[in-house]
């Protein structure tokens, strides 16, 4: 059996400290004793109750820490200071001081805002290295690539040259998308430098590593002057790449915790749930003073496929409603309509949040979200039992086609959606822990990361009537410019395309499923 002691110090969000803690908690522990060493830093008494409601259940101890010092950080990264940086050194020594003492086999430090994998102790240990981590990702910038805690040689170089090699720009980028594709396989690979997660032997640290400052070394960051001693001393490092850690890095992350726990196939996580026959299809859609627009195209298109609906109804003025309540009565369809007492429109991120509550409470297996003025392919209804009744596949991906009058879609640099594929056709699956982009405007017609889902795309084309007519273009062009005015959640070219008096037009060409 093994005496393993895990340890950190802590200043920490309190909400963030709770997700290490629950992280901790949940860790599978079979042939070890676990005990825990924390150094309390924290400005927060909100984090520091926590640290002490666990030490309270667990076999711990809590460390006073040395004079305070102003750590900050925020949604874009964190902000060390090189007295801060050395503080942390010498706090982490602390713990190795004390692990020595207590004669444990392993020390475990792992940073306050990594959320580990249950398995991932027992992985390690079963590894048989003297120091190892296991790996996680971090956007370091936001809207940056997210690169691996780990590097090859000297401070974060994270591709593979030997002294003195010469490489090109070229040649620089394919070997760093070498090492990243490595490190997304499952594996255990030696490693130049590392940190943040990682189990140290009882050897090594007999052998005499710690975080302490190496005088003649220029490199920035305790865990590298750790790495460069320990390679000194002969002990190699390695990653563990087959139980990936989240860095909770910003307060955000929270929200992509779940995601992230089902993506990794995590204990208790990833129960899909499937069905090769009965599979039941639910219409949902939004619809505001449709009655003169395309609502009763739109719908005959779609109700002789579905089993239910689910309609909003943004507080028509006109007969919207009842174009809705007789269409699917004489589809035999039920209905399920809500009508809003004031409209949601003009913040469209509310209003989609809505319907997608409204329709995962009617307990569809399949939803086909449409909008009032889209018009299904024909085709669909051949189709249909074919890309539902599978359990292969979560979401389908369509084309939509804009089209400018009754007859032609519009191409262009700015109008290109039939290019592509979009979701339209979704299984539900109540266990997965679904995440909306939070904007007023495009913010989607499904959760955000559904793409997570096992997803696939279909031949079916989706007919976009919103933009046929003239005043219908005018009235949206009105629209983003009243809500996006400096173009945050949109492209303004296309904005401003929109009114462009000879756009380029093609004719559509209906084609049956045997044709496709």
């Amino acid at each position: 059996m093994y005496k393993v002691l895990i340890g950190t110090t802590v200043k920490q969000d309190p909400d963030i400290l709770a997700a290490y803690l629950d992280s901790l908690n949940s860790l599978q522990i079979k042939d070890s004793q676990v005990s825990y060493c924390f150094i309390d830093d924290n400005d927060d008494q909100k984090s520091s109750s926590l640290l002490f409601a666990f030490s309270a259940e667990h076999d711990a101890v809590i460390l006073p820490s040395e004079a305070a010092d102003t750590y900050q950080k925020d949604e874009h990264t964190h902000y060390w200071t090189e007295a801060l940086i050395w503080k942390v050194a010498a706090l982490k020594n602390k713990i190795i001081s004390y692990a020595i003492e207590q004669k444990m086999d392993y020390i475990f430090f792992v940073d306050s805002d990594i959320i580990l994998h249950p398995a991932t102790l027992e992985q390690l240990l079963a590894s048989q290295q003297d120091i190892i981590s296991c790996i996680f990702w971090t956007q370091w910038q936001p809207g940056t690539q997210a690169l691996p805690q780990v590097w090859l040689k000297d401070e974060y170089e994270q591709f593979s040259h030997h002294r003195g090699e010469s490489l090109s720009d070229t040649e620089r980028a394919d070997r760093h998308q070498q090492f990243l594709e490595q490190m997304r396989k499952p594996g255990i690979y030696e490693v130049g430098g590392l940190g943040a997660c990682t189990l140290i032997s009882r050897k090594a640290l007999n052998k005499g590593v710690h975080f302490g400052e190496i005088p003649n070394l220029s490199f920035w960051g305790e865990d590298r002057h750790f790495c460069i001693r320990a390679a000194a001393l002969g002990i190699s490092l390695f990653v563990d790449t087959h139980y990936p850690a989240f860095h909770l890095y910003r307060k955000t992350d929270l929200a992509k915790l779940p995601a992230f726990k089902w993506e990794h196939k995590w204990p208790g996580y990833n129960l899909r749930s499937t069905k090769e026959t009965g599979n039941t299809l639910t219409l949902s859609m939004i619809v505001k003073n449709e009655s003169r627009r395309f609502l009763e195209r739109s719908l005959r298109s779609s109700l002789p496929a579905v089993d239910q609906a689910v309609i909003i109804d943004d507080h028509s003025t006109d007969n919207t409603v009842a174009i809705c309540q007789n269409l699917c009565k004489e589809y035999n369809v039920p209905l399920k309509l809500i009508e809003n007492p004031k409209s949601e429109f003009s913040n469209e991120i509310e209003l989609r949040k809505q319907q997608w509550q409204e329709t995962i409470a009617a307990e569809p297996d399949w939803i086909l979200n449409l909008d009032a003025d889209e018009v299904l392919d024909s085709v669909f209804l051949t189709e249909r039992d074919q890309l539902l009744n599978q359990a292969d596949l979560d979401l389908y991906s369509f084309r939509l086609f804009d089209f400018w009058d009754e007859d032609h879609y519009r191409e262009d640099q700015y109008w290109q959606a039939h290019l592509f594929y979009r979701p339209f056709l979704l299984r539900y699956q109540p266990a997965f822990p679904y995440e909306w982009r939070e904007t007023p405007v495009h913010c989607g017609r499904f959760p955000e990361n559904v793409f997570q889902l096992p997803n696939g795309i279909s031949t079916i084309r989706i007919k976009h009537f919103g933009w046929a007519r003239a005043e219908d273009r005018l009235q949206k062009y009105e629209r983003y410019r009243l809500q996006d005015p400096e173009a945050i959640y949109g492209q303004k070219e296309q904005y401003e395309s929109i009114l462009d008096p000879d756009p380029k037009l093609i004719k559509w060409m209906e084609v049956s499923s045997f044709e496709r």
